[in-house]
């Protein structure tokens, strides 16, 4: 029994290890095997544009995520000053919202019919022409907007850097007269390098995997490239070359990300000091308040609130049986997807930690950079063979037994449910190696002796023991399929739309008020995970 299950299980893993590196390879295959033509074309025209702005866009938005996430992290974990405490968790909250959604928010905000521009016009008297104001749909809107949800990530790692630096090296520093900015700089900064150039290839690797922001503020990238190639102009060599592309840049930025944990190391030595706060007082405490809780208000409490006013206005009714369907659908395809990716970060946890052997390293390693790999790169990954699949056998079938198929694979759940895993299933490892790296290795060498098979040992043994960690894994999975855009879009089947969908397609028709109310119910979902973390983050 013990014999086969192990063999089950090692099938299981390689089954996994194939899905994951399925849409890469395919990417790379249809990209090779497209006409040079159509490469050719796309050089000469959109695709320096597509470049520039991508790499732009990702330099800007990891400059300012660094930017805020340091600056705010330093502040909480060093500084005293009123209300610190809880803007310490509350600096969090903007994950919870898609950047989509603040740019919906945003626009309704600062366009030319928003409010403030509307008030400002309404008090000077000015006309259409008499003044300039900063155009929200544009370049530096979207990453202003992706930035304000995605500096997280610099702020997390940053904050659990300054935290577990000794404090000897602050009191020598204070001893020898530096002040608290020199200190930061020349001190603090330095030691925190790896974990916030890590945080910013996160932000990086979220930026470039970003469609609903910039297709909707009409920034082209390679996002909304592949986008328009497969369904506007119908080329999907073209997607494929342009999905190829974007796919090097992102491993690009896993290679970096993967050196710089490699390299991380820990300041602090055996003794743990105390780290010793600096008191701010007067103005300079105050100030440090108001710059910890803009992020927090631009990023989450102004955009719930505009949101809010929308929804009220518009006549979207959530009770309705068409708006049931979409919530269904949402939960449907999240609840699913975050059990399986799930299921599969446990398996291939504990394939690795039983048999330690390549192919588990591998099905690990190409598990872990899913994360990296854009959903809309996936789906044509996965779409591309998938209907050449559909087609050959719909062919063969009809030809020999006259039964026509049609698509079996190509626009099904299923379809869409693996690109969630491919996509996703980083995230629940991530989860389930912070539990697991707490059990004790003899745990499973006494399971083993006794008898245990591999999947009785992860499910008796592992399981208890890692609820908390798998728990929180599956709601980040979930929040995070609920947000997913690209690949929902390429992959749903017909008539089947989920929240992120129909809210796309409301803004995208200019009914920013009616997107507001899917939004809304995508942004609450997603403040479940977020409130986790939190209480996390007070705990410690």
């Amino acid at each position: 029994m013990t014999k086969y299950s192990s063999i089950l299980m090692l099938a299981i893993v390689s089954l996994v290890f194939v899905i994951c590196a399925f849409p890469i390879v395919a990417v790379a295959l249809a990209a090779f095997t497209g006409s040079s033509e159509t490469l050719l074309g796309l050089w000469n025209t959109v695709l320096p544009g597509f470049v520039l702005n991508t790499v732009g866009l990702v330099v800007i938005t990891a400059a300012i995520s660094l930017l805020i996430g340091l600056s705010t992290a330093w502040l909480v974990a060093m500084t005293e000053f009123p209300g610190r405490r809880i803007l310490e968790v509350l600096l969090v909250l903007p994950f919870a919202f898609p950047a989509y959604v603040l740019a919906y928010a945003y626009t309704h905000i600062l366009d030319h019919p928003g409010i403030v521009q509307s008030t400002l016009r309404d008090i000077f008297g000015w006309g259409p022409r008499d003044y300039w104001f900063p155009e929200i749909r544009s370049f530096g809107g979207a990453a202003a907007m992706l930035s304000l949800v995605l500096y997280p990530y610099v702020y997390l790692l940053a904050r659990a850097a300054f935290l577990s630096q000794s404090g000897a090296q602050f009191i020598a520093a204070r001893t020898l007269g530096r002040s608290p900015l020199r200190i930061f700089v020349s001190v603090s900064l330095p030691m925190a390098r790896a974990a916030a150039f890590g945080g910013a290839l996160l932000v990086a690797m979220e930026t470039i995997a970003d469609f609903g922001t910039v297709s909707y503020f009409g920034v082209q990238t390679f996002a909304t490239g592949i986008y328009q190639s497969w369904f506007s102009m119908g080329d999907r060599a073209a997607a494929a070359q342009l999905a190829l592309g974007l796919l090097s840049f992102a491993l690009l930025l896993a290679f970096l990300e993967k050196i710089t944990r490699r390299t991380s190391v820990t300041t602090h030595g055996r003794r743990r000091e105390a780290m010793p706060r600096f008191e701010l007082q007067g103005a300079k405490a105050w100030s440090a308040a108001a710059f910890c809780g803009l992020p927090v208000l631009l990023g989450a409490v102004l955009p719930a609130i505009a949101l809010a006013f929308m929804a009220h206005g518009s006549e979207q009714d959530l009770l309705s049986r068409r708006y049931q369907g979409f919530i269904w659908n949402s939960l449907t395809l999240a609840g699913i997807g975050a059990v399986l990716t799930v299921a599969a970060a446990m398996v291939l946890g504990s394939a690795r930690r039983i048999f330690p052997s390549k192919l588990s390293r591998s099905a690990f390693q190409a598990a872990r950079l899913g994360y990296a790999v854009p959903g809309g790169v996936i789906a044509v990954g996965l779409m591309v063979p998938m209907a050449a699949f559909d087609n050959w056998l719909d062919r063969t079938l009809t030809q020999i037994f006259g039964i026509s198929t049609g698509l079996l694979v190509t626009g099904s759940i299923a379809l869409l449910l693996a690109a969630y895993l491919i996509r996703f299933l980083a995230a629940a490892i991530g989860a389930y190696e912070s539990g697991a790296s707490a059990i004790n290795p003899n745990l499973d060498s006494a399971s083993r002796v006794l008898g245990a098979s591999p999947f009785r040992t992860a499910w008796r043994v592992h399981s208890p023991l890692l609820t908390p960690s798998l728990v929180t894994a599956g709601l980040i999975v979930f929040v995070d399929i609920m947000k997913e855009l690209p690949a929902t879009l390429i992959l749903r089947p017909f008539n089947f739309d989920t929240l992120a969908v129909q809210a796309f397609r409301l803004a995208s028709d200019e009914r920013l008020a009616s997107a507001a109310v899917p939004s809304l119910v995508i942004a609450a979902i997603g403040l479940f995970p977020t409130l986790l973390l939190c209480r996390q983050i007070n705990r410690d």
